[in-house]
């Protein structure tokens, strides 16, 4: 409000006033009382604006060229309101405002339960107000743009824009603040006294908080303050600094990371997990990690993550660790470096339709994570293998239509330390095309079916061990080929039950690398010449099948609880012809010598090569395979339900083997069986399978052409089987809850583990569980006793078993015979335990074994990982501030396990 004091106030009085009586004043400031209102006084207005053009319309009709305006004390419009009243004291020249009271003057806003607007000493003053239970409410909300203060009282002054906060409460960033004064210098500096300072929920309350005499505040930015101390359920610790500084803003900033203290029997004292945060853009970030060892061990971790939303996010990290084992001079001393390099990178499905890169790289040292003194995902030294894709498609629109695609993989074996690595391979293909399909759309018959595809693949394969990776002896053993294939198929109906396929397939094979072999007499032995240049060589084959459904259906009484059931068989008989290729084959002689008959031995110049040689073998072989489902329809649980439950009995029960009409001996296969039994459905599943030998073994245990029935055994041998199941069920499957994984963000799965607990969990340097799933926001703490321990519980459980048996040659064992389980409960809101164990029940002992504790302690975290025996016996303890602006507030203590077992 601009104003010209003097003639405001007796405008209004006029205006609003009257001969009405005179209320009684306020004539304190600090607390002031609730006037009372004489009957006479008029009814109150809810809200007031004017401004200096209202007043001079007001005074005189006429306009005063001649008299300028006194320059106004408030450089914008000052607009107030209230809920019970607004009432003009021309005494004291001020303005009452009553019951939810609100001033706005320009970016800054006051609300209170009283506001006092004080035009002599041009300030404002607001309080909050005792209700009907004498309880101090609506306290003044001091907010000047996305600043809020919500303190016991304000004294604010209009012309210097300086305030007095008492007992103020704000929110900066994850800190909360309370200052028992605080005096406002300008819009962006605040001084305070006696401060609490915290990252508790409640400040009034605090578990923990800072206690400071003074401090300088600049909101979104910074704390400073003196003598600063740390207090803990309101009892001084003797943790403190001479003097503080606190960054307030919300955006990610760069800063040290503080390493956590500890000791190893083996390695001596240690820093682990120091170093440096780089907030480089709001795209990517980068953080640099070390450790160092008193023996003079030593890793570096450099990690990365970066997101472009609508378009791609990964994350990347190189680690290596130069390993120490005891002291140099000790006879038992080694010494070993390794490392590991990962890359996972995901686009968004939206950003390009017809294009797409991804990347997941977990590549390095086999023993990486056997070895190393800083691990970041428990259960990963359990995996046997590493695996990592680089791939990029693109598909050109058209018809037909062409799909393009170029990957790099790589796979290699922690124990034998083998390495398959493909780079790159580059794949084409071309849709199907319908050379005699009519304009119509619709294909009918054995001739408008025919149809016809083109594929193109083109690979350098390296095959390598983990010491010469990315070493010359490694390209110099790398094989490269071209494939070319074309299939040519067709499919009909013969009597409109039975669905016949047919077709060939024409392969071409490339290769610039051949081998040529001969016998070297005086050595005695084969010797192999490669030969650089290209060579190819062509091959076909045809191959058709014809199959069926049928139905079966067994009714049982109406008043049964088992309405039916149907019995699905689909058969399948096949036919393969594949030819030999003799013209790719060449011979050397082997002489005779003492004891010995010469000998002429076959070879291909394309063994070895990256597809391989042709067969030199003909074969024309019959198969036939059974697929059997069965169902059943029940009662459903719901009365009011019109139709039966339908569900599951036996899945996918299959029978195949095959007949080799060209072959001199062994002419059929082993059968094979396999399916799925449904316990719980949709849930919970059995999966076996088998295999069934019709032939007899000799005195060696090996295969004779002859059945087993006719050498006095049974009708089949089981030469193999296997039972297994993983079962998964939480507390949300009864409340319907669910949770999504989100791959991406899960430690274990981007180190090549299991997305689950299965094998274990492992902590990071916060002191937090890697989760199987990642959750956005967490779950609200019940603050209810009684709500606190009930039946909601929230727990989860996983299950995995495998039994396998072993009689190919007359063993009859079980090779492999294991049940897993890891779960998680929640005794309370802020308790929760986990274990993931197993049992080997053919060598009789527990597997891996680890324990987990969790206490959230509201403001802080308390962690305790536990693995209590084997080879890995270890432990980890960890309590922290949970907020990360107050992260290296922690101690954390852990014992290593004994590396020289």
């Amino acid at each position: 409000m601009r104003t010209n004091l003097p003639y405001i106030l007796f405008i209004l009085l006029v205006i609003f006033f009257g001969n009405s009586a005179h209320a009684q004043e306020i004539d304190t400031i600090t607390r002031p009382r609730i006037p009372a209102v004489e009957e006479n006084e008029p009814q109150p207005i809810d809200s007031i604006q004017l401004t200096e053009k209202d007043n001079l319309r007001e005074t005189d009709s006429m306009q005063l060229d001649s008299v300028k305006p006194k320059q106004s004390f408030l450089s914008s419009d000052v607009n107030y309101s209230a809920k019970d009243y607004i009432r003009f004291d021309r005494k004291n020249n001020r303005v009452y405002l009553y019951n939810e009271a609100e001033i706005v003057y320009g970016d800054m806003t006051i609300k209170a339960g009283i506001i006092i607007l004080d035009n002599t000493k041009n300030e404002v003053y607001a309080f909050g107000i005792k209700d009907s239970a004498d309880a101090y409410t609506q306290r003044p909300v001091f907010t000047q743009l996305q600043n809020t203060v919500e303190p016991d009282s304000i004294r604010f002054n209009f012309d210097t824009e300086k305030a007095l906060v008492y007992n103020s409460r704000t929110e900066q960033g994850e800190f909360k603040v309370k200052g028992e004064v605080t005096k406002r210098e300008n819009d962006s500096v605040y001084y305070m006294k006696n401060v609490k300072f915290t990252t508790a929920p409640d400040i009034e309350n605090p578990d923990y908080y800072f206690f400071a005499r003074k401090i300088k505040m600049v909101p979104d930015k910074k704390i400073v303050t003196g003598l600063v101390n740390l207090w803990i359920a309101d009892v001084p610790t003797p943790l403190g600094l001479p003097f503080g500084y606190f960054p307030l803003t919300d955006e990610r900033a760069s800063g040290f990371i503080i390493p956590s203290f500890g000791d190893n029997q083996n390695r001596g004292y240690f820093l682990q997990n120091g170093g440096y945060y780089f907030a480089l853009s709001d795209f990517v970030d980068l953080t640099v990690l070390g450790d160092y060892y008193t023996n003079g061990s030593y890793g570096l971790r450099f990690e990365s993550n970066y997101a472009n939303r609508y378009q791609y996010r990964g994350n990347a990290s190189f680690r290596y660790e130069k390993l120490l084992n005891e002291e140099r001079g000790f006879p038992n001393f080694s010494e070993q470096s390794i490392y590991n390099l990962r890359w996972t990178h995901t686009q968004d499905q939206k950003a390009n339709p017809s294009s797409r890169f991804q990347a997941s790289v977990n590549l390095g040292s086999s023993t990486y994570y056997q070895q190393t003194i800083n691990q970041t995902n428990t259960g990963n030294f359990l995996n046997n293998s590493m695996n990592s894709s680089v791939s990029y498609s693109k598909t050109f629109e058209g018809d037909p239509q062409v799909n393009v695609s170029l990957n790099a993989t790589h796979n290699q074996n922690t124990r034998t330390q083998e390495i398959n690595m493909t780079l790159p391979t580059l794949q084409g293909s071309v849709s199907r095309i319908y050379p005699f399909a009519s304009g119509s759309g619709t294909k009918k018959g054995i001739i408008e079916n025919i149809n016809l595809q083109y594929n193109i693949r083109g690979e350098n394969r390296f095959r390598t061990t983990d010491s010469l990776f990315f070493k010359p002896e490694m390209f110099e053993n790398m094989i490269s080929g071209v494939q070319h294939t074309i299939p040519i198929n067709t499919n009909f109906k013969v009597l409109n039950y039975f669905s016949v396929s047919a077709g060939t397939n024409l392969q071409e094979n490339w290769v610039f690398k051949t081998y040529e072999k001969s016998y070297d007499a005086q050595r005695q032995e084969e010797v192999i010449d490669t030969v650089n240049g290209f060579d190819a060589y062509r091959t076909y084959n045809f191959n058709s099948s014809i199959g069926t459904t049928i139905y079966g259906l067994f009714k049982f009484n109406p008043d049964s609880k088992i309405k039916a059931i149907r019995h699905v068989i689909r058969p399948s008989l096949s036919y393969n012809i594949n030819p030999k290729f003799d013209q790719f084959y060449d011979s050397y002689l082997i002489p005779a010598t003492s004891g010995l008959d010469e000998k002429t031995v076959k070879y291909s110049r394309f063994e070895n090569t990256l597809f391989g040689a042709p067969s030199r073998r003909y074969s024309s072989s019959v198969g036939l395979s059974v697929t059997n489902d069965f169902e059943a329809k029940i009662e459903a649980k719901d009365s009011l339900a019109e139709e039966p439950r339908k569900i599951s009995l036996l899945k996918n029960l299959q029978f195949s083997t095959s007949y080799d009409l060209a072959a001199d001996s062994l002419k059929l296969t082993p059968v094979t069986i396999r399916g799925t039994l449904p316990v719980v459905q949709d849930k919970f599943d059995i999966n076996f399978n088998g295999a069934l030998d019709p032939y007899a073994l000799n005195n060696k245990n090996q295969r004779i052409d002859k059945l087993n029935i006719n050498n006095g055994g049974s009708l089949f041998r089981l030469t193999r089987a296997n039972v297994s199941f993983g079962y998964s069920f939480s507390s949300s499957d009864f409340t319907g809850g669910e949770k999504n994984p989100d791959e991406l963000e899960n430690e274990t799965f981007r180190n090549g583990g299991r997305p689950d607990d299965l094998f274990g969990k492992s902590m990071d340097q916060d002191g937090q569980f890697y989760d199987e799933y990642e959750e956005e926001e967490e779950e609200e703490i019940v603050e209810n006793d009684t709500e606190r321990y009930n039946y909601k519980i929230p727990w989860d459980l996983r299950l995995s078993y495998t039994m396998t048996y072993d009689n190919a040659t007359r063993n009859s064992e079980i090779s492999s015979h294991s049940i897993m389980f890891s779960g998680n409960v929640e005794l309370s809101p802020r308790w929760s335990v986990g274990a993931s164990s197993g049992y080997d029940l053919k060598n009789k002992g527990f597997t891996y074994t680890q324990l987990r504790f969790a206490r959230d302690l509201e403001s802080w975290r308390m962690t305790f990982n536990w693995t209590p025996f084997g080879n890995r016996a270890s432990w980890y303890f960890f309590i922290g501030i949970k907020a990360s602006v107050l992260s290296d507030i922690k101690y954390d203590k852990n014992r290593e396990r004994d590396r020289s077992l």
